[in-house]
């Protein structure tokens, strides 16, 4: 199955050797199918996605908040996260319609 909708996130780690420490920064991607989203080491039912939204950061940086029934998760995102949220709203107009169908 092929996602509706994909954002990249990024995710920084300190990273300590004998003589330094350096931050290293791994990109990763959100994945938006029609039943879940998915995370590198998160799955979320969409039935559970409350909302999305985001805040600009100072620089570059955004962050994308996840609100769901198991509390708002937070990622470090550089791309406008527009089409990703709008392509969320629409899938959830969608389970609500069908939803009110039954």
């Amino acid at each position: 199955m092929e996602p509706i909708a994909t954002l990249p996130y990024f995710k920084v780690q300190r990273e300590m050797s004998s003589i330094e420490m350096k931050n290293v920064e791994y990109e990763r991607k959100l994945y938006l199918f029609e039943d879940r989203l998915l995370t590198k080491h998160r799955e979320f039912p969409t039935e559970q996605i409350f909302d999305m939204s985001h805040r600009e950061m100072s620089g570059e940086d955004s962050i994308l908040y996840l609100h769901t029934s198991r509390g708002v998760y937070s990622y470090t995102i550089k791309d406008d996260p527009t089409t990703f949220i709008q392509a969320f709203k629409r899938l959830e107009k969608q389970i609500l319609e069908e939803k009110a169908k039954e």
